[in-house]
């Protein structure tokens, strides 16, 4: 063996062990690939091998024909932006005109309500929701606390929440009684135990359309988890009590801005919003405009107290320029030209719920086929997801990729990417899930 070849040996023996020297604890965490990729990348094997494969794997709008869906009207704005929008920084806080928008796209027609009864709102652009959670995990929390999720929940919630140095706490997704969207006695019993030990409490609460089951909350049970938040926080006025949503896909929704317009019933009917309880809304911009690679996003934060909005404003601005400095002017820019337009929001909107359309065929088809052949989904209605628990999700998986179907494990159950599934080849799904239950 020459010098050469014994060195290059060495090396490989010696590489892992000597990152050690380089990279820090928690990067030394970071192993394998993101399940969600590794199962695209499956199927695209399976595709290059000459197979009839159906991709169920990711969470982006494909069009029955397995192209990306577009919204013709944003796509036609971002090709005729003047150059400067294109090149040009964005503000470190956003666009004001982009911010606006984010606070309206947030709560809808119920935000004249809101703020003429005393709510202050605020916004900071980032780059896609995902910045927007971080935004929220790196300023709400302490370092060393955790955050409260829904025991299935979307996977990169995890690293978000480790990133920044905080645990996890979990309540169950469903109600122990059939029909149950909501567990109210896991989060409350959560919520107050959490206050016992930590001076801030947040939760992310992935809703409506939730990633990965497609569970959308109804008004009641909004209303409930509203009422829980005020008490939790009146019964722990010491503790800081922040309810984020995770507003990702509600645009895609049957009530997109059913959040804000429980929120206005609820204060008109009595419920108290104590200083210590602030909410939020983290939004894509890129899912609900299709402009995924421009990662738009923001984070909205209402509170009845107007000094707290204003120091949130000035906290997530020196966040984002401390993280990834300005994001995207030409996304912001062009999605703002839209919406200031009547004629073409009324476009935009058209086009949106064409999409939504499709989404819903699918489900309806996919929840018949479920049914007919005994397969037992989780409750289901609305946006990209729907969602089979199951102890082995591994094995499912493997057993429907025998069929070419491609699905993605996570814990507690399988993931069916109907987003991404063209309509023809939903009865495909079903039938591979049934062969795999056997």
């Amino acid at each position: 063996m020459s010098q050469f070849q014994e060195q290059e040996a060495f090396t490989a023996t010696m590489a892992e062990d000597s990152s050690d020297a380089f990279l820090n604890h928690f990067a030394m965490t970071k192993k394998g690939n993101d399940t969600i990729f590794e199962c695209w990348a499956r199927y695209q094997q399976a595709v290059e091998d000459g197979h009839d494969a159906v991709n169920g794997t990711i969470g982006a709008l494909l069009d029955d024909a397995g192209n990306l869906a577009i919204n013709k009207v944003v796509d036609k704005q971002i090709r005729e932006s003047p150059p400067i929008e294109i090149a040009a920084y964005a503000p470190l806080k956003g666009l004001p005109t982009f911010l606006d928008l984010a606070v309206t796209l947030s709560l809808g027609d119920a935000r004249d309500e809101l703020e003429s009864i005393g709510v202050n709102t605020t916004a900071t652009a980032s780059p896609g929701g995902s910045g927007a959670l971080y935004l929220a995990a790196a300023n709400f929390s302490e370092r060393g606390d955790s955050i409260l999720l829904r025991d299935r929940h979307w996977g990169p919630y995890d690293g978000f929440i480790a990133g920044c140095g905080m645990g996890i706490e979990t309540y169950p997704l469903l109600g122990d009684q059939k029909g149950e969207n909501l567990n109210l006695l896991g989060l409350t019993e959560k919520l107050n135990t959490m206050a016992k030990h930590q001076s801030k409490v947040m939760t992310w609460l992935n809703d409506p359309a939730h990633n990965p089951t497609g569970l959308s909350l109804s008004d009641k049970e909004r209303i409930a988890v509203l009422q829980a938040f005020s008490d939790a926080a009146m019964e722990n006025e010491n503790v800081g009590f922040t309810l984020l949503i995770d507003a990702a896909y509600h645009l895609y929704a049957k009530e997109p801005h059913g959040w804000a317009e429980s929120l206005t019933d609820a204060l008109h009917d009595g419920m108290l919003w104590p200083d210590n309880l602030l909410i939020c809304f983290a939004i894509s911009v890129s899912k609900s405009h299709t402009i995924y690679g421009l990662r738009a996003g923001a984070l909205v934060s209402l509170h009845p107290n107007q000094s707290v909005v204003d120091r949130i404003t000035t906290v997530m601005g020196v966040t984002g320029r401390q993280t990834w400095s300005a994001t995207s002017r030409l996304a912001q820019y062009a999605v703002s030209e839209i919406h200031q337009d009547e004629q073409k929001g009324a476009a935009w909107s058209d086009e949106c719920n064409n999409l939504t359309k499709i989404l819903e065929t699918r489900r309806n088809l996919f929840i018949e086929h479920c049914e007919n052949l005994g397969v037992p989904i989780n409750p289901t209605h609305d946006g990209f997801f729907a969602w089979l628990e199951t102890a082995n999700p591994r094995k499912i998986v493997d057993k429907c990729a025998q069929s070419h179907v491609y699905l993605v494990p996570l814990n507690g159950g399988v993931r069916i990417g109907l987003c991404a599934i063209p309509t023809s080849d939903i009865p495909r799904v079903a039938q591979a899930l049934a062969e795999s239950l056997k």
